[in-house]
């Protein structure tokens, strides 16, 4: 179906989604479109589309997330494309989402892993255990978003398209002033050759065209290479990819010898958790979060010796 997914790609881009999000999208209308023989989404309705959700939850057993996410994509194909509101379905299978606590590191395992990390990689990892970023979050921070006067972060447009500000380490200001200054020599280098260029959030290209060449909004972590932007096909230089940290974590875990299922994510898990440990109020680290229910951050008391039901161990009892 090329023309419907490039009208699927058009209102993506125009509504600014990602383009992970536009890749899972895309993915989940064409495991649909084949589920049912290649008809035309236009031709179905409510019927077949709870007939595929309830084919992966029954025969895939695919995980409760990976369900809400084809879901999803297949409420905005019919309602944002097509133009037609599905109503609401009610015999949906739903897949059980398990129970699952959050993985965290131990502060000794934070500080191995982090040993074994060099570079640009160690101050993005740094971040993420210091200042409790998400993985995104950290690859697409700008230049303005730090506030060294301040020792804080702006996180901009994070989950939820939700502005929140969180914690610049102190221990992370001088190497993060050093690590800009190589990056403007790098976009001062772009700028001689004629590039410098830096792609925009929310069409501010068009109201701010001079922006795109500012200092301020250059990412942080750029790419080594430039690319061509995907909807205006200039060369601009993009932020790193999630992948170079992830593997750079990964790598320092098997080196570091810790053996927990963890990676990037965790290191934001260890944030909260270590901050309750360290007493610190809940209240404040769920702002830290950007957590929008207070249910979300308590999890993290699972880790507390008096966390939770503050139960002790009857091995560790003297009668």
């Amino acid at each position: 179906m090329p023309k419907l997914f490039d009208q699927v790609r058009d209102v993506m881009r125009r509504k600014h989604y990602s383009l992970s999000t536009e890749r899972t999208y895309l993915h989940w209308m064409r495991q649909f479109i084949l589920f049912q023989h290649k008809r035309h989404p236009a031709e179905m309705g409510p019927q077949e589309v709870t007939t595929f959700l309830n084919h992966l939850a029954r025969e895939c057993h695919v995980a409760a997330s990976t369900q809400n996410q084809a879901l999803a994509a297949l409420l905005f194909l019919y309602k944002e494309v097509l133009h037609t509101t599905l109503p609401w379905l009610d015999e949906i299978e739903y897949a059980k989402r398990p129970a699952r606590l959050p993985v965290v590191f131990s502060p000794e395992e934070a500080r191995a892993i982090l040993a074994h990390v060099q570079g640009t990689a160690w101050l993005m990892a740094s971040l993420l255990y210091g200042a409790g970023l998400r993985l995104m979050e950290c690859c697409t921070l700008r230049v303005k978003d730090f506030d060294f006067d301040y020792h804080q972060i702006i996180v901009r447009d994070g989950k939820g398209s939700k502005d929140r500000r969180t914690i610049l380490p102190d221990s992370l200001v001088e190497p993060l002033q050093n690590h800009l200054a190589r990056v403007k020599v790098l976009h001062d280098n772009d700028l001689a050759q004629g590039y410098g260029n830096v792609a925009l959030p929310h069409a501010l290209a068009r109201k701010y065209p001079h922006a795109v060449k500012e200092w301020k909004w250059q990412f942080a972590f750029p790419s080594a290479i430039r690319s061509p932007d995907r909807e205006t096909q200039t060369m601009c230089r993009f932020h790193t990819a999630g992948s170079f940290l992830q593997k750079a974590v990964k790598r320092a875990m098997a080196t570091a010898k810790v053996t927990k299922q963890g990676g990037c994510h965790t290191f934001r898990h260890s944030f909260a958790t270590h901050l309750l440990q360290a007493g610190y109020d809940i209240r404040s680290i769920q702002e830290l979060m950007g957590h929008h229910n207070l249910n979300t951050t308590m999890i993290y008391t699972h880790v507390l010796n008096t966390g939770g039901r503050g139960v002790r161990s009857p091995l560790d009892m003297r009668m």
